[in-house]
């Protein structure tokens, strides 16, 4: 299988150093980018062939992923259109939708995937969606490449993708912000910078990987730790009192409900 990247940012490069980490041959994947530096770049870091002519590279694919930015994606498809040649098309842009892809590209073998930012450390979780023109070997296919930068998921309905950006897509901003909160909580009480982000980081990697390990939902393990009249039960009233969990809920339906107007915004054509 040979895969060009139509796009060779951060999440391209993640793609491809993952792939390569599972034993891909950099000599099968061509990057195209805008600028010659770049281009050299990714083949000095990666081995990869990278080049500035769209032709060349899509001749070269079998499988096509569209790693650019979203105000990017429909001059980028409307230049595809006309050299494409059966390949699948992946799309890890945000928020454009298939059809409207299908719309300027000119087909309908398409993928559409929704990654995470941990995905630059292996870390990530990508849920898909393919439409009906997707053929079983094609998802197992798009399964394989982003399973080389974490978990995957498949949704049945595409609408469920905005769920999912809310979740996962928005998700580790939400827990940075939290992390921020506990960090400053830590410098109020008097711990110094490093003590803080040691008990901080660990304390949300060692509760992830109980949670992870445990057949029990995370309300039991919570109970767990939180004895009557202690420290914990007081922290968590007061959350309640100032509506943390509600407010938490609240803001991934904002995130959702922005989710589907961005497909709307973005999915206009020029």
């Amino acid at each position: 299988m040979k895969i060009t990247f139509i796009g060779g940012g951060n999440m391209a490069k993640a793609l491809i150093g993952g792939l390569i980490k599972r034993g891909y041959s950099p000599s099968k994947m061509h990057v195209v980018e805008l600028s010659k530096d770049k281009c050299a770049e990714l083949h000095n870091e990666f081995g990869v062939r990278a080049t500035t002519e769209l032709s060349e590279a899509v001749a070269h694919g079998e499988t096509l992923i569209l790693a650019v930015k979203p105000q990017q994606l429909q001059e980028i498809a409307v230049q595809l259109a006309p050299i494409l040649d059966e390949q699948l098309v992946l799309s890890i842009a945000a928020g454009i939708r298939t059809q409207d892809m299908a719309r300027w590209i000119g087909t309908q073998n398409i993928v559409r995937c929704m990654p995470n930012t941990p995905a630059l450390i292996r870390s990530g979780v990508t849920a898909l969606y393919a439409t009906p023109a997707v053929k079983p070997e094609q998802c197992h296919r798009a399964e394989s490449i982003l399973g080389a930068v974490g978990s995957t998921l498949w949704v049945e309905d595409e609408e469920m993708l905005d769920a999912v950006t809310a979740i996962s897509g928005s998700g580790p901003a939400y827990v940075f912000y939290f992390i921020e909160a506990m960090q400053q909580g830590a410098y109020e009480l008097g711990l110094d910078e490093a003590q803080a982000r040691q008990l901080v980081l660990d304390t949300f990697l060692g509760a992830s990987k109980l949670a992870e390990s445990s057949q029990e939902d995370v309300a039991v393990l919570r109970e767990r730790v939180t004895s009557r009249k202690g420290t914990t039960e007081r922290a968590l009233l007061s959350m309640e009192k100032d509506r943390v969990k509600a407010n938490i809920v609240a803001a991934i339906h904002a995130a959702a409900t922005r989710s589907r107007e961005l497909g709307d915004e973005l999915g206009k054509d020029a």
